[in-house]
Formats: structure tokens, sequence, C-alpha cells
């Protein structure tokens, strides 16, 4: 099979995807969960069943306390993350909830915006310092290679591709799902973001390990004979790997409950993304950059 005769096409694809997500965060942003901008935090555990939570969303929702984020736990428990309240907000809101069903109290927090901020601060450094430490990793790997591209080319590339194809997209759906449907950005989908970033980086590598063999043994005429045999040498595995990761999340998703819920959504979008990308646009890329290279001289 012929992967890098239609690179245009996927190329076209994912320019879609990622214009599409820039458009939704531009226009629509992030909703931020309360870890990120302050707020209150109140957990309970019901004596019985729990009630739904559409049916405690409506109990609450004269109080005037804004969006209210709610995350079940374990069989009768419940998290409510809220806007930051006071003393006498907190006992209406516990009042309120008696009405749902006896329940006992196990604890009440506030978080400050100053943490939210360090919090936001600690991930764009994690994942800046997540990016320079991939491209000297896989120079390093590469270091073997200097023709036709050098070894920093290729970490480059696989940096690119994981922030602004891998990241970048599902954040966009999110930031949708935040419009419409007030799903916010919280410390979970964050580490599952950050777990995507490893697990598609991962599968590049894969790939391009393969290609730096293929160069040294010296098999393929050219190279794009040499990253096309590489891609079809490692497809059926990435495939197989990947399909059997997304069968256990995607029963995650349904069977996992609320607070795995969204986890297991960025993980799917992540793993879909990562394959995809791994095999259809890092690889290609390779060879549209020797190929501008070549037309520069």
């Amino acid at each position: 099979m012929n992967f890098i005769r239609y690179r245009k096409i996927y190329y076209t694809f994912s320019g879609i995807l990622i214009a599409a997500s820039l458009f939704a965060l531009f226009f629509f942003g992030v909703n931020l969960g309360i870890d990120f901008t302050g707020g209150s935090i109140l957990e309970v555990e019901f004596n019985n069943s729990r009630p739904s939570n559409q049916k405690v969303q409506e109990g609450l929702a004269n109080l005037n306390l804004g969006s209210i984020y709610l995350q079940t736990t374990g069989e009768k428990g419940l998290i409510l993350r809220l806007k930051t309240i006071d003393e006498s907000a907190h006992q209406e809101l516990i009042e309120r909830l008696k009405e749902e069903g006896e329940f006992a109290e196990k604890r009440f927090e506030v978080i400050g915006p100053a943490i939210g901020q360090e919090l936001q601060q600690k991930t764009k450094t994690l994942i800046a310092l997540s990016l320079l430490a991939i491209v000297l990793y896989v120079a390093l790997s590469f270091r073997r290679i200097s023709r036709p591209l050098l070894s920093w080319h290729y970490g480059l590339v696989t940096a690119f591709v994981a922030l602004f194809h891998n990241i970048l997209i599902p954040l966009g759906v999110f930031s949708v799902l935040g419009e419409f449907l007030e799903i916010q950005i919280t410390i979970p989908i964050i580490v599952g973001l950050l777990t995507v970033f490893g697990y598609s980086i991962n599968d590049t590598i894969v790939v391009f390990d393969r290609i730096r063999e293929n160069l040294l043994r010296r098999k393929g005429i050219t190279y794009e004979d040499t990253v096309n045999l590489s891609l079809n040498q490692t497809f059926t595995r990435s495939l197989n790997t990947s399909l059997t990761t997304l069968f256990v999340l995607i029963s995650l998703f349904f069977f996992g409950g609320e607070s795995l819920k969204y986890f297991a959504l960025v993980l799917i979008l992540g793993v879909t993304l990562g394959t995809y990308s791994s095999i259809f646009i890092a690889s290609p890329i390779l060879v549209s950059w020797l190929n501008f290279k070549q037309k520069r001289g």
C-alpha cells in the first residue's frame, strides 16, 4: 500500500480539524474547572441510594450558585464543584441537598484562584519541558542518521505532530463540549491529555525507528520508498495495538461511571488521533520536508 502518495489528502483532512479546533478555542475558549479558576468543592455520601445528577441539578437550580459540576464517586458518593461560596451559602446548599436524601458530608474546601493559576503555569511548563526532552531524546536516538534528514528533524516532527495535532484537536473538542454541554476542563482531563501526549509520541517513534532501521540497511531505492516500506511493516502492529486499547477505553466511557467518563473520552480521541497521525501525518511530513529541501537546492 502506498501511504505517501495521498499525503495531500491527509494534510487537508488534518488541516480542517486543526482549523476547526483553533476556531473553537478562539471563540469559545475552554471551560476551566475550579481546579484552575478557584471555587468550592463539596463531597457527600448518601446513606441510601444516590439521586441522579439531573435530579440534584434541578433541586439546586434556584439557589443562584451558577454552574455546578457534579461528579459521582463509588456507589453513593457525589462531588459538587462550584463557584466560591461563603458558609451561609454552604449551609443552604446542605439543607437543599438533604431534600434528595440523607447523607454524610465528607469534605468542604475552598480553592483560591492563586492555586488555580499555579496549576495552569505548572501545566504549561510541563508541556514545554516534555517537548524539549522529546526533541533531544529522538535526536540522540537517531544520531547515526545524518542523511537525507538530520536526526533532530525526526524529533522536531514528533513533537510538532504530538502537540499541534494530537493535543490541539482534543482540546478543540472539549472547547465545544464546554460551550454547549458545560463540560469543564479538570485535572483528570489534563492528565488524560498528557497521557495522550506520551502515547502518541511512542506510536510515532515506533514508525520512525523502523525508518531508521531500513535506512541503515539501505532498503528502498529512494527515501520515499523507505518511508512507505516502513509504514507497511508497522501498520498492522499500530492498528492492533490501538484497537485493543480503544476497546478498553470505550468500555470505560460507557460503563466506568461519571467520574471516568470524560477522562476516557480524551484518551479515546488521543489514541485515535495518535494512531492516525503516526501513519498518515508524521511520516509523510518527513518526505514533504525532504522534497522541500531538495527544491530549495
